[in-house]
C-alpha cells in the first residue's frame, strides 16, 4: 500500500531545504525560493535522463516510469528527487488526459497539478498576452517603436486546445486590422524563457531581448523597446520559483514549467534541476516524447546553457509501441528501438531500456524484447510501477545504479558546433537522429531565414518543431521511416529563449481537440472530488 501523503514540509526537509525558502500553497505543495535554496552547495550529483522510443498517440508512460524509478531508488536508500514538467490544460482536456504519471506511480496532489497547480501557466499566459496588448497599443499610438504592422511576429496564447484560434484577425481600436494567431501556452516563448532562466536577472535579460517584430528596415523591435520588461517580470517573478510536491510514496518531486517537446524544448526548468542537484544525491529528469525530440533538445539546448550533462539515458519502451511501429509485428518494430539506442549513443551516453509493462502484455513478447536488448549489450529491466508503485521500479533502479557505478559523467558531445550554419545544424540532427537523407527548406522558410540572418540571428541553435509520431515530418510514416527528406515550412525566432524554431512539415502550435475530448469525461462529485482527469480514469 502507498503511504499516506506526507506533510510537504517533511518532504522539503528530506532534501535539506531550509524552511525559510518554502512558500506553502495549501498542505501538499510549496514553492521554493531559488535565491535561498540554491545556496553555495556544489552541483555534483548524478543526473539520469528518462526519454523514450517514439510514442503512440496515447503515450508510453514516460512520466510513470520516471516516478517509479525515483521511488525505486528511494527504496534502495538513495536521497533522490525527480524533476518533471507541469501538465498543460490542452492535453488534460484533449487527447492525453493528465500528465502526473499513472496508477501507483503518480505525483500528488494529481488533480491540483493537472489543473491550476500554483498558477505558473496562468502567469505565463498573462505575461505573454500583456506583451501582445502592448504591441497593439504601440501600433495604435503610431508605432513610436518603429514596429511595422505587417511585420509583427508576437502572437497570443491560451492554455486550451482551440483550433479556431490558429488564425485570427485583430483590430486595434479602429486601426487597420491585421492577421495573427494563438499558440498554446506551452508553445509560448515566455514558457521557454521561464524554463531556461537561472535567476530573476537572467529572466529579465531574456524578456528584454525578446523580439516582437521588425521595422521596415529589417531591424528588430524588442520588449525593451516597448518598455514592457518589468511589467512582464512582475507577473512571472514567483512563477520562476520551482514547485515541490511528492510522489504517492513520498519521494520529493519538483514539477516546474511545461514546454512541449514537439513544438518547444520539452523539459522541466533549469532552476528546478539545478536546485534538485544541489539537494539530492541523485536526480531523475525526463524529456518529452521520443529521444529524437525531447532528448535531443535537452542535450543541445538545455545542457550547454545550464552546464549539465546526464550520466545515462533510460529509454522507455513498450511492447505496444514497438508492435505499432512494426506494422503489427514486434520483431520488425525492434528496429525502431535499435535506432533510438543509436541516437543515445550518438551523444556519447550509455543507454538502458525500461520496459514499461502494460496489463495486456504477453510474457512471450516481453521476454523477446528483453532478449533483444541483452543481445545488443544494453541493460534492460521491466518496470511495473503503474501496478506496484516503487516496488515495481526497484529492478530498474538497481540497473541504473549499476550503470552509475561503472563510471563518471561522460564528456558532453553535440551533433553540431555552435557556429555551424542553420542548415548544417538541421541536417546533422535530421540525418543522424531521424534517418533522413537531407533537409529541404520551403521558399517561405528561406525567406524567414534570410530575414533573420540579416537581422543577426542566423547563428542561434535550432529547436525542431515536428510530429512526435514519426521520425519523418509525416505523422503517418511511423517509427521506421528512412531515406526521406523533411521540409521546413517556416522558421520562427525565439531570441529570448536563444534559439530558432524550425517548423518541419505540417506542425501546429495550437492543437485541436480530438473527436472524443477528455473534457467530456470529467465529473465532479458534490464534495468537490474530480474524476476523469487521468487517462482511463
Amino acid at each position: 500500500m502507498a503511504e499516506p501523503i506526507r506533510p510537504i514540509q517533511d518532504v522539503a526537509a528530506e532534501l535539506g531545504v531550509d524552511r525559510g525558502c518554502v512558500t506553502p500553497f495549501g498542505s501538499h505543495k510549496v514553492k521554493l525560493d531559488p535565491r535561498v535554496a540554491l545556496g553555495s552547495v556544489p552541483s555534483a550529483s548524478p543526473l539520469v535522463l528518462v526519454s523514450a522510443i517514439g510514442p503512440t498517440r496515447a503515450g508510453e508512460g514516460k512520466t510513470t516510469v520516471s516516478v517509479g524509478l525515483a521511488d525505486g531508488l528511494r527504496r534502495a536508500g538513495e536521497r533522490v528527487a525527480v524533476c518533471l514538467r507541469e501538465p498543460s490544460l490542452g492535453p488534460v482536456f484533449g487527447a492525453k488526459g493528465g500528465g502526473t504519471g499513472g496508477g501507483r506511480a503518480q505525483v500528488v496532489p494529481a488533480d491540483d497539478i493537472n489543473l491550476h497547480f500554483t498558477g505558473d501557466l496562468h502567469a505565463v499566459t498573462s505575461a505573454h498576452n500583456l506583451l501582445a496588448a502592448l504591441v497593439d497599443h504601440d501600433l495604435r499610438a503610431g508605432a513610436p517603436s518603429g514596429l511595422a504592422p505587417e511585420r509583427v511576429t508576437w502572437p497570443r496564447v491560451l492554455d486550451v486546445d482551440d483550433r479556431a484560434l490558429r488564425s485570427v484577425i485583430v483590430d486595434a481600436g479602429g486601426k487597420a486590422p491585421r492577421p495573427t494567431r494563438f499558440d498554446i501556452t506551452a508553445a509560448s516563448e515566455v514558457m521557454a524563457m521561464l524554463a531556461l532562466a537561472e535567476s530573476l536577472e537572467d529572466l529579465r535579460a531574456r524578456l528584454a531581448r525578446t523580439v516582437v517584430g521588425f521595422r521596415d528596415d529589417g531591424a528588430a523591435v524588442r520588449v525593451a523597446d516597448l518598455e514592457a520588461t518589468d511589467a512582464m517580470l512582475a507577473l512571472l517573478r514567483e512563477a520562476l520559483w520551482p514547485n515541490l510536491v511528492q510522489t504517492l510514496e513520498g519521494t520529493p518531486a519538483l514539477v516546474h514549467t511545461g514546454p512541449f517537446a514537439n513544438i518547444a524544448h520539452g523539459c522541466s526548468s533549469v532552476v528546478a534541476t539545478q536546485l534538485a542537484l544541489r539537494h539530492a544525491d541523485l536526480v531523475v529528469t525526463e524529456a518529452g516524447f521520443g529521444f529524437d525530440l525531447g532528448g535531443e533538445k535537452f542535450l543541445h539546448l538545455v545542457c550547454p546553457h545550464a552546464r549539465l550533462w546526464p550520466r545515462c539515458v533510460v529509454l522507455v519502451a513498450t511492447v505496444r509501441a514497438l508492435t505499432a511501429h512494426g506494422g503489427g509485428d514486434l520483431a520488425c518494430g525492434l528496429a525502431h528501438l535499435d535506432r533510438q539506442l543509436d541516437n543515445v549513443r550518438a551523444f556519447g551516453l550509455p543507454p538502458l531500456v525500461a520496459v514499461n509493462v502494460f496489463a495486456g502484455d504477453g510474457e512471450d513478447a516481453l521476454a523477446r524484447l528483453e532478449r533483444h536488448c541483452e543481445g545488443a549489450g544494453v541493460p534492460v529491466a521491466r518496470c511495473t510501477a503503474f501496478a506496484e508503485g516503487g516496488a515495481g521500479g526497484e529492478a530498474l533502479a538497481a540497473r541504473v545504479l549499476e550503470v552509475l557505478d561503472q563510471g563518471s559523467t561522460p564528456e558532453p558531445r553535440a551533433l553540431y558546433a555552435a557556429g555551424d550554419p542553420f542548415h548544417d545544424k538541421l541536417r546533422a540532427v535530421a540525418t543522424t537522429l531521424y534517418g533522413a537523407e537531407d533537409v529541404a527548406l520551403s521558399d517561405a522558410a528561406r525567406c524567414d531565414l534570410d530575414a533573420l540572418s540579416g537581422a543577426g540571428f542566423g547563428d542561434l541553435p535550432v529547436c525542431v518543431a515536428k510530429t512526435h509520431l514519426s521520425f519523418s515530418d509525416d505523422p503517418k510514416a511511423g517509427g521506421l521511416a528512412r531515406g526521406f527528406t523533411p521540409t521546413v515550412e517556416a522558421v520562427r525566432l525565439a531570441a529570448g529563449a536563444g534559439f530558432l524554431v524550425a517548423l518541419m512539415g505540417r506542425v501546429v502550435t495550437m492543437p485541436g481537440l480530438p473527436r472524443d475530448p477528455a473534457a467530456k469525461h470529467v465529473r465532479v462529485d458534490p464534495d468537490g472530488t474530480v474524476h476523469g482527469l487521468m487517462q482511463g480514469n
